[in-house]
C-alpha cells in the first residue's frame, strides 16, 4: 500500500529524481505491471534480479521475465529467505531451468563491462 513503512526504501538506497519505482501486488514484478511495456520500450533485454524471498518473489519474476523474453540473472547474495534451505534449493532450481545465478560481484563486472560498451559512454 503506497505510504506503508514496509514498502520504504532504507535511507541508504534512495530512488533518483525521475527514477521509475513500480509498485506491485503479487509475488512477480510482472504480473499486473506495465514492465515488461516499460522493458521493451527501453530497449532492455537483460535483468539482475534481487530481493526476498528467494523461494517467492524472485523466483516468480525470474520466471515470468524468462516468459516474456528477457534474459534473468539471478544475483543469489542480494536475494535471501527465512531459512536457507528453500533459499539453496531455489537457487539451484532457478539456475537449472530459468535464469542465470550469478554472484553479486560477477553482477558489478557485468555492469561495469556493459556501460563500457554502451554507445552512450
Amino acid at each position: 500500500m503506497k505510504g506503508s513503512p514496509y514498502g520504504a526504501f532504507p535511507p541508504s538506497l534512495q530512488p533518483l529524481d525521475g527514477e521509475r519505482i513500480i509498485s506491485k501486488q503479487f509475488a512477480s514484478a510482472f504480473f499486473g505491471t506495465a514492465l515488461s511495456d516499460i522493458l521493451t520500450t527501453a530497449a532492455i533485454d537483460t535483468l539482475l534480479i534481487t530481493g526476498l524471498s528467494t523461494s517467492g518473489c524472485v523466483r516468480a519474476t525470474a520466471l515470468d521475465a524468462l516468459q516474456s523474453g528477457f534474459a534473468p540473472f539471478v544475483v543469489s547474495d542480494a536475494c535471501g529467505d527465512r531459512h536457507s534451505a528453500p533459499h539453496d534449493a531455489n537457487l539451484f532450481d532457478l539456475q537449472a531451468k530459468y535464469a542465470e545465478v550469478v554472484s553479486e560481484g560477477e553482477a558489478i563486472e557485468f555492469l561495469r563491462s556493459s556501460a563500457l560498451s554502451s554507445p552512450e559512454t
